[in-house]
């Protein structure tokens, strides 16, 4: 079955297009837009992206979707590989540390020093799930230290490294970053 549109009304025309799909005709009786597998919830799209068809409820007007290739290499909810030097991996990374450290009965702070996996996925913001190291600093506790000003130890029996997978969830119209999972060994 398809539609026929003539002189601003729709009608129900018998028949049926190639391969038993329903087809749009424009006005003239011509096939105008793509071919149609099924009628979705009762909603019919307009033949092409330049007319509309007129129908009891009104007048109906969009472009044919149906024909169109949608392209997208990040999709939401899925997480997605993103590159370990991403300035927003390694703010991302300094909060998994900063949470590490108000964790810890650690003297020293520790620091990340190595983002070896990053992936993002888009949920209500951004999700950022970190394979990382973070490693004992020269700064105490104590000091309130920036990190940036901390270097790791030199001493050999202070060194220490672990390895941490961290997700932290960021959402920036709220201007909130919050460390869900922190799991370091």
């Amino acid at each position: 079955m398809h539609r026929e549109v003539r002189g601003g009304k729709a009608r129900r025309v018998h028949g049926q297009g190639r391969r038993g799909q329903a087809r749009w005709l424009d006005g003239r009786g011509g096939r105008a837009g793509a071919t149609l597998g099924a009628e979705v919830g009762g909603v019919i799209p307009g033949p092409s992206p330049h007319r509309s068809a007129k129908f009891s409820s009104g007048s109906v007007s969009r472009p044919d979707f149906c024909s169109q290739i949608l392209k997208s290499d990040v999709k939401p909810g899925f997480p997605k590989t993103i590159k370990t030097n991403n300035p927003d991996v390694l703010r991302a990374a300094r909060h998994s540390a900063e949470s590490f450290n108000n964790c810890s009965n650690d003297a020293f702070l520790f620091r990340e020093s190595r983002v070896s996996r990053a992936l993002v996925q888009i949920v209500k913001g951004l999700k950022f799930m970190l394979d990382m190291d973070i490693g004992r600093t020269t700064c105490k506790k104590t000091g309130h230290a920036n990190l940036d000003n901390c270097s790791f130890q030199t001493n050999r029996t202070l060194q220490w490294t672990l390895s941490c997978y961290s997700e932290v969830w960021v959402i920036p119209w709220l201007q909130t970053t919050e460390v869900s999972v922190l799991h370091c060994h």
